[in-house]
């Protein structure tokens, strides 16, 4: 495959630009999606400022950024455009006036957001989520529809497989709008028992080869489906043990191996 192979900077957020692209590369990426939060080194106040320098130093390490985790500011589509970046990454959240209120909310925030996708030149990606958004690829698909082309859905395996799906079909639906593939594993463990009846099982972030997410079935799909975008490795693991680092140069190594 041709893809990109990045990785989620949240490990590393409070770095700056020349030290993060030297880390990056080092792993072995060419590709890197930054955090711009209140806890990053680039925040949604100074990313005007800020982030076109980030971004150089990173491209100058040979890192090139495929996109920003954070919020639809008409500020952020703004510091994108002019840094580079292809795409905002967002989740769908839900709130306590149900699904179906929270899913109309949400749709209205992205159709508000059309005019600074279409004047800036940056797509906005949605990713699935399991838990209090939307959980599912195919939610995520209807959420979008009828929507410009610029906006993606970026598919994620731990979520994916969380919400049950199975990359041999979630993938197909997201096919006509897929931006980004996120990469990472789940399985589930026992929590402490609270009383009820069943549930004692919590989501635990492993090694690509550990968890319920089928890496090797996700890459055939890609390949039958004949797409070449980004791949994204968001250096998510629940046992902090061992470094990101080396956890991520491991499964570098596995997705690469499965990418064939």
């Amino acid at each position: 495959m041709n893809s990109i192979w990045s990785v989620f900077t949240k490990p590393w957020a409070e770095l700056p630009g020349d030290e993060l692209g030297k880390l990056v590369a080092g792993l072995g990426f060419t590709g890197a999606e930054i955090p711009v939060r209140d806890t990053a080194y680039v925040t949604a106040s100074t990313a005007e400022k800020v982030l076109p320098r980030f971004t150089e130093q990173l491209r100058d390490a040979g890192v090139e950024p495929i996109s920003i985790a954070s919020g639809l500011d008409e500020s952020t589509f703004a510091a994108a455009a002019a840094a580079g970046v292809p795409m905002i990454r967002i989740m769908a959240e839900l709130g306590p006036d149900g699904y179906a209120a929270s899913v109309r909310r949400n749709r209205e925030q992205l159709e508000a957001a059309a005019g600074f996708v279409a004047q800036y030149g940056v797509q906005v990606g949605v990713q699935p989520h399991h838990g209090k958004f939307v959980a599912s690829t195919l939610g995520v698909v209807q959420l979008l529809d009828g929507l410009p082309e610029q906006f993606k859905v970026v598919w994620d395996a731990a979520h994916d497989v969380l919400a049950g799906g199975d990359p041999g079909v979630t993938l197909e639906l997201a096919k006509e709008r897929l931006g980004i593939v996120n990469l990472k594993n789940v399985t589930y463990v026992r929590t402490e028992p609270t009383g009820d009846v069943g549930g004692a099982w919590k989501p635990w972030f492993v090694q690509g080869t550990e968890g319920l997410a089928n890496w090797s079935k996700v890459f055939a799909t890609l390949r039958t489906m004949g797409w070449d975008g980004p791949i994204c490795l968001t250096g998510q693991y629940s046992d902090a043990s061992v470094s990101v680092a080396d956890r991520l140069t491991i499964d570098l190594r596995a997705a690469r191996a499965a990418a064939g």
